[in-house]
């Protein structure tokens, strides 16, 4: 059995959210071709993700000076706990679905505040005499972002992901594009259904 994490960044659902009706049909494919294995679903934007801010770097410089932890804060162990949670779940994941807009040529911020969480030094990559090493090895990924325009994944959000992704070691990893219903509104559905109908294919074999 694998874990399945989707990892929506999106305040909308399916009824108005290009991503989210291709990543609705992803996951309905997938547990039909994969029953076996248990899928966590979650929305950034339903769940407080920790920006890196004072308390967090504060906490972490005091834990790395001895602090023992329950001298932090509340709002410092509150979260340190948080963010780490993240980092774990991420990490306890087999395979990973990340689904976004493409908001002024970047991710939503609650989506950079995750990937904040899952690049860790000492966890998801650690630093050499040679440069970095990434430390996820066996994850197979999936990023969906559908895009107004026509980009062909040279935006700056799909390349930051890949980017990012790339350097924690990931090397199972492909995306797919909900793209240009802004730029030809006239073929918005057959973009989407198109999109919809790829979704369901990759998860057959994901």
């Amino acid at each position: 059995m694998a874990k399945v994490l989707i990892v929506r960044a999106h305040p909308l659902n399916q009824r108005v959210s290009r991503s989210m009706t291709v990543t609705d049909a992803f996951v309905e494919s997938y547990q039909e071709h994969h029953p076996e294995d248990y899928i966590e679903d979650i929305n950034l934007f339903n769940m407080n993700v920790p920006e890196i801010d004072r308390d967090l770097l504060d906490a972490w410089d005091d834990l790395a000076k001895g602090t023992p932890f329950y001298q932090l804060s509340d709002a410092q162990q509150h979260k340190v706990t948080l963010f780490n949670s993240f980092t774990e779940g991420f990490m306890e994941q087999d395979k990973i679905v990340i689904a976004n807009p493409l908001w002024n040529l970047s991710i939503p911020t609650r989506l950079k505040s995750w990937f904040d969480s899952i690049t860790v030094a000492g966890k998801t990559f650690k630093y050499t005499d040679s440069g970095s090493v990434g430390l996820v090895e066996g994850k197979k990924i999936l990023h969906i972002q559908a895009n107004g325009g026509f980009y062909n994944g040279s935006d700056p959000a799909s390349q930051y992901v890949k980017t990012l992704l790339t350097f924690l070691g990931v090397k199972d990893f492909q995306q797919l594009f909900v793209e240009g219903m802004d730029h030809a509104p006239d073929k918005a559905a057959e973009i989407v259904e198109k999109a919809v109908q790829q979704a369901r294919e990759i998860a057959k074999t994901f």
